[in-house]
């Protein structure tokens, strides 16, 4: 798999950090929001596929607040880049 060079963005690790706050977030969502966090301006690190699927089902949720959804749509941009193969 190549490398995505993507990182957390500011807005988006302040939604993340609100987000972890949060003492009626669900578990999904704050495992999408702390894979954000992590990745906070720093290229190395990758969205796992258990914290992509997480970031998945919280964008799809319909009770999910702006900053969740935020944090979740920076999550799954940093998921490793597949190809396809021939």
């Amino acid at each position: 798999m190549a490398r995505n060079k993507e990182t957390t963005g500011k807005k988006s690790a302040s939604n993340a950090s609100k987000t972890l706050r949060s003492k009626s977030t669900s578990k999904k969502t704050k495992t999408s929001s702390a894979s954000a966090l992590s990745q906070t301006g720093t290229p190395k690190r990758q969205t796992g596929r258990k914290a992509a699927s997480a970031a998945s089902k919280t964008l799809r949720d319909g009770r999910t607040s702006k900053s969740s959804k935020s944090a979740a749509g920076s999550t799954l941009t940093q998921t490793p880049i597949r190809r396809k193969k021939k």
